[in-house]
């Protein structure tokens, strides 16, 4: 069990290297090193490969935690428990116990099919570029999707077999480094490819709480920075108040920032609660369009906290700035698509309908 010290101590060291990780474009060393010491590398290394094999809640409130401080490097975290929970789910123990053989290993890894695969006697020959994958600087292995023989298929390699292309730039997020990963003729051992059928609802519901997670814990950081300032001797500038707290106002603006975070965590743990509990496939459709309202949700106290702030919440050295930048992009993973969500939803409360015209 990893105590609530441990866990302050991890957030110090994010908080105080979040500049350095966005700099930086990928997650500082001393980060990275913090959170593989607090075990959230193993959180879904399987059990009988010496990880955690954490269940949906648990990573959200890891992930989340994390995120409060540096969200970038919670990104990262979650986009290896979603790697390593696709090979656990693809591959046979022989070909995963040579992969998991470091619990703590940073993985990476893209199920955008950006490539093929041709069989060849010694293993499958592989091209393709995949963009946008977060961490690949620093993972040791990256699972990859790419069609082979017609079938959607993921291969297992090490990272090093690949070239990065450094193609990151972005508004927020900048610090998970999601550069480009590109193969050319690279070999594949053929254990290490194996095809796959549709996700399940279950395993999408965790794969949205990598993502939602650091954004959640990203809207409560921001959180803790206007806390902060309502605790100072900051006032409502051009005013006779002399706090923040004074003006009634601000207390209402406040109290619905406050609620809007609080209501993205609920329905965050609430959803990551019905996926550990083995949701069904109709429960998907609700619990994909009241997840991507907890990012929204988000989103709306980033705006309330900055009309608080005012201008000086944008000035860079203002941690405020990043956080609302990294919920701004975090929010609008796939993942967390929201009006694919109500377009989902609402064709399950209605049933198919017929062509037009």
């Amino acid at each position: 069990m990893i105590d609530d010290f441990s866990q302050s101590e991890t957030s110090d060291i994010l908080r105080a290297h979040a500049g350095k990780t966005e700099q930086d474009d990928r997650p500082a060393a001393e980060s990275l090193d913090a959170v593989r010491a607090l075990g959230v590398l193993r959180l879904r290394t399987p059990q009988e490969h010496g990880g955690a094999w954490a269940g949906s809640e648990a990573v959200a409130r890891r992930l989340s935690e994390l995120g409060r401080a540096c969200p970038s490097t919670a990104w990262v975290a979650g986009t290896c428990a979603t790697s390593k929970n696709i090979i656990a789910g693809c591959f046979p123990d022989a070909v995963r116990r040579g992969i998991f053989a470091d619990p703590d290993a940073l993985f990476c890894g893209s199920g955008v099919p950006a490539a093929r695969g041709e069989r060849a006697p010694e293993g499958v020959r592989v091209n393709g570029r995949w963009p946008n994958v977060s961490g690949c600087e620093d993972a040791t292995w990256t699972v990859l999707a790419l069609m082979v023989d017609g079938r959607f298929s993921f291969a297992v390699l090490p990272v090093a077999d690949l070239v990065i292309e450094r193609d990151w730039h972005v508004a927020g997020m900048r610090g998970t480094g999601s550069h480009t990963l590109v193969a050319e003729n690279v070999l594949v051992p053929a254990e290490r490819v194996a095809s796959t059928g549709p996700f399940g609802s279950g395993e999408l519901i965790f794969y949205t709480m990598t993502v939602l997670g650091p954004v959640v814990g990203a809207a409560r950081g921001a959180l803790d920075t206007v806390d902060a300032m309502f605790a100072s001797d900051r006032k409502p500038f051009m005013t006779a108040y002399t706090r923040m707290s004074e003006s009634p106002g601000a207390r209402h603006w406040l109290a619905e920032a406050t609620h809007l975070v609080n209501r993205a965590e609920s329905t965050m743990l609430a959803g990551a609660r019905t996926a550990d509990a083995g949701m069904s496939d109709a429960d998907f459709p609700r619990l994909r369009m009241e997840l991507a309202g907890a990012g929204r949700d988000c989103r709306a106290a980033l705006d309330l906290m900055l009309d608080l702030h005012g201008a000086s919440g944008f000035n860079t050295a203002n941690p405020l700035q990043r956080y609302w930048r990294d919920v701004s992009v975090g929010s609008r993973h796939p993942h967390l698509n929201p009006y694919l969500a109500v377009e989902n939803y609402g064709s399950a409360l209605t049933g198919p309908q017929p062509p037009a015209g």
